[in-house]
């Protein structure tokens, strides 16, 4: 090394993207669940936990799940199984998931093997489709309040900005739309003229769609679900991507398998390429293959015995909240409901919202804020109702004992009585609720796409 200077200091740890990404912030969402995984409820070895009502997990059929797991054919696995797979997915896998999701979305054709590309999770999916699809800077079109943690798995790999509907955002190139149906966190469900509304909104403007439909099957009322599969036609086939996957509809978020269905052979062939870094283990895919054959358990023990344990358990966790004065909107799919403490906030601001959600983490309650899921207007909050009875007690105990203390009662005279409030409560005298995926897709023709 020549010059008589002093040596340069060492260089950059991190390349500028790597810089980027180390930078980023975790969400409410994601700090929520490390304070619960640090200190998780147990009743035995550590009842003074945090109950968690925050993160959005099936825990009502681990039972039928266990049983299921004990036969014959679980257990039956071959050596391929543990070499390396295609990364697409295993062949037998995906005509098994063709032929379920052709009979459970109600397809109007036969779904294809080939056009199945299985990855470890729906996250996955999202991230890499983020990356094939848009380059960094543009955005992507989504109806708030939506799930938060989609926006960090568009932005760690594609470098994507949201475009929130009913908001406009000039100067950002948008080139995705986003459905999720049913809603999170509203739990309500796109009627099919709605839905093709939004497709047809979509292809004027050249738009891709990605549907993600991973709670598909977990609808617990009498409200007819429309899988954008079962269309007779789409308007534009080549930029409908399908997504779902087994974490919520079947409760096993932990096994981390995800599917997106695509016709387009240019964006599954990049996404395939990327697939090498997502993809699932071969055991896992054999497994899952059981379940999703075995049509006679399905339809005769899982699915309707998911339904009904979702729907008492909705029902339920309604009726406690109602009774120490929070309502909730109407719903009708999902694991959750969307919860309305405006009364309960000491000003109508998000930091007011905050400062609440704070107080019930410090009560050992875990539920996730408005602000989480990008909604407009402080003072909602979702409560996951998919768990034991023994938790939604728990957590209405604690709920009571920290709302009505003297420092957090109901403020009088709040915005929760207002006419244009963005998100209203079940019981509202209009008797449909104002911030519905109706409402919020009626929008998305207001918003500039460049």
């Amino acid at each position: 090394m020549s010059g008589g200077g002093a040596p340069a200091g060492p260089g950059p740890a991190l390349s500028a993207r790597g810089a980027r990404i180390a930078a980023g912030v975790p969400g409410l969402l994601d700090g929520g669940f490390a304070l619960y995984v640090a200190d998780p409820f147990d009743r035995e070895r550590n009842p003074e936990g945090i109950v968690n009502l925050g993160t959005s997990e099936n825990r009502l059929c681990f039972d039928l799940i266990e049983e299921r797991l004990t036969r014959p054919d679980m257990d039956c696995l071959e050596p391929d199984l543990f070499q390396y797979p295609d990364t697409q997915g295993v062949r037998s896998f995906r005509e098994e998931i063709a032929k379920f999701l052709t009979d459970y979305a109600r397809a109007t054709k036969e779904l294809r093997p080939e056009h199945i590309t299985v990855m470890n999770g729906c996250c996955a999916v999202f991230a890499t489709l983020s990356t094939v699809l848009c380059d960094p800077g543009d955005g992507y079109l989504i109806p708030a309040p939506h799930y938060g943690g989609i926006n960090s798995k568009m932005w760690l790999y594609g470098g994507l900005q949201p475009v929130h509907v009913p908001l406009s955002s000039e100067g950002i190139r948008v080139r995705v739309l986003v459905l999720i149906n049913p809603n999170n966190p509203l739990g309500d469900i796109y009627p099919a003229q709605l839905l093709k509304e939004c497709l047809e909104f979509a292809h004027r403007h050249e738009l891709h769609v990605i549907m993600d439909e991973i709670y598909m099957l977990s609808v617990y009322d009498d409200t007819t679900f429309t899988s954008v599969l079962s269309l007779d036609s789409l308007p534009d086939p080549e930029r409908t991507h399908f997504m779902w996957g087994f974490s919520k509809d079947f409760g096993m978020s932990g096994i981390r398998v995800g599917v997106l269905y695509t016709r387009n052979h240019e964006v599954q062939k990049a996404v395939n390429q990327l697939a090498v870094f997502h993809s699932c283990p071969g055991p896992v895919q054999h497994v899952l293959t059981q379940f999703l054959k075995d049509r006679d358990w399905l339809d005769n023990v899982f699915f309707p015995t998911n339904k009904k344990r979702l729907k008492e358990a909705q029902n339920l966790l309604v009726d406690r909240l109602a009774d120490i004065g929070i309502p909730v909107l109407k719903s009708s799919g999902g694991l959750y409901v969307w919860a309305d403490f405006r009364k309960f906030l000491k000003s109508q601001t998000f930091e007011a919202e905050l400062e609440l959600w704070q107080k019930l983490l410090d009560k050992k309650l875990l539920i996730s804020p408005g602000k989480a899921f990008y909604c407009y207007e402080p003072g909602w909050f979702r409560l996951v109702f998919s768990d034991s009875v023994d938790k939604i007690y728990l957590c209405i105990e604690r709920l009571q004992q920290m709302l009505h203390t003297d420092d957090a009662k109901p403020v009088v005279n709040n915005a929760s009585s207002t006419a244009d409030s963005s998100c209203s409560p079940e019981e509202d005298s209009s008797g449909t609720p104002s911030n519905t995926p109706r409402d919020d897709a009626s929008q998305i023709k207001n918003i500039l796409v460049f």
